[in-house]
């Protein structure tokens, strides 16, 4: 599975290609042993992560970013099952409010980070300002940004200093203690368009749907230009992506596991070590629970 890993991760001097990485993968595993070893992985991940809330200096933030119809929210809720919630947040970013665009477009996901001991998931991110916005570079006028009046003036320099203002967002946090996984769930069009078809004939997922989802499908090329730029311009040692076969939902929410498992072990956590003075403690209070009466 560590090769596989390998595979997926897009590192700095890494180029990301969409025609190099297959949506169908799913190496030697098998759905028939899918729930068993997802099971094995959520129990693993769940004391992983209680280190990490005990130890209280490092967080995670995980983000989710993929076209519509790719299994993000399938995907939290099966792969995150086992953590503890009183140690994982969980925010799904929309269309930002009034109050969002009077500030600069990190500023709601800044105040959405995960405090130290705990996990963040971010179901959308700020990459949506170099996703969505760029396929539709009208959004942007709606932020207000002093110099930019129009389109032209949304050219190559603007999306440069967007992609620059990400990378040193994402080192600062790094440099406190935030662990940054980044995840791009790599659907096919042909699996988005059978995934649609469910959606639009069953009647319990009809809430799923959207006519608008349409429109955005037919931009299809566009958006995976996009994000080849956007995930080789940001992908960083510290903050590295992960373009995770889409197609297939068992073997994503495995590969999503195990890449979550691996970084939690390369935060070195421990559970904390009491002083001898608390040790000592320690014992007295066990010693007057015990002579209790």
């Amino acid at each position: 599975m560590d090769d596989l890993i390998k595979k997926f991760k897009i590192g700095p001097k890494t180029h990301f290609s969409v025609q190099d990485h297959d949506p169908e993968f799913s190496g030697k595993f098998t759905n028939a042993k899918a729930a068993k070893l997802l099971n094995e992985l959520s129990v693993e991940m769940s004391k992983l992560q209680e280190q990490m809330y005990a130890q209280n200096k490092h967080s995670l933030l995980i983000i989710f970013q993929a076209m519509d119809a790719a299994g993000k929210d399938s995907a939290i809720k099966y792969t995150m099952s086992g953590l503890n919630p009183q140690g994982c947040q969980v925010y799904s970013f929309k269309q930002p409010s009034a109050e969002e665009l009077d500030h600069d477009f990190i500023w709601r996901h800044y105040k959405a980070l995960p405090e130290k001991g705990r996990v963040g998931i971010h179901n959308r991110s700020h990459y949506e300002s170099v996703l969505i916005c760029r396929v539709h570079p009208e959004y942007v006028l709606n932020e207000g940004i002093a110099g930019i009046e129009n389109l032209e003036n949304i050219n190559a320099s603007f999306w440069k200093s967007r992609y620059e203002s990400i990378r040193n967002f994402e080192r600062h946090i790094s440099q406190n203690g935030i662990v940054i996984l980044k995840f791009f769930l790599n659907v096919s069009k042909k699996e988005q368009k059978k995934r649609f078809l469910e959606r639009i004939d069953d009647p319990s997922k009809n809430w799923k749907f959207s006519s608008a989802d349409i429109v955005e499908r037919q931009k299809w090329d566009q958006y995976m230009k996009v994000y080849e730029e956007a995930i080789n311009a940001t992908s960083e040692a510290h903050a590295p992506w992960y373009v995770i076969p889409a197609d297939k939902k068992w073997f994503t929410r495995i590969a999503i596991s195990k890449i979550i498992i691996d970084t939690f072990k390369s935060m070195q956590l421990q559970l904390p070590e009491l002083s001898v003075s608390e040790k000592l403690k320690l014992e007295d209070c066990r010693n007057s629970l015990l002579n209790e009466h």
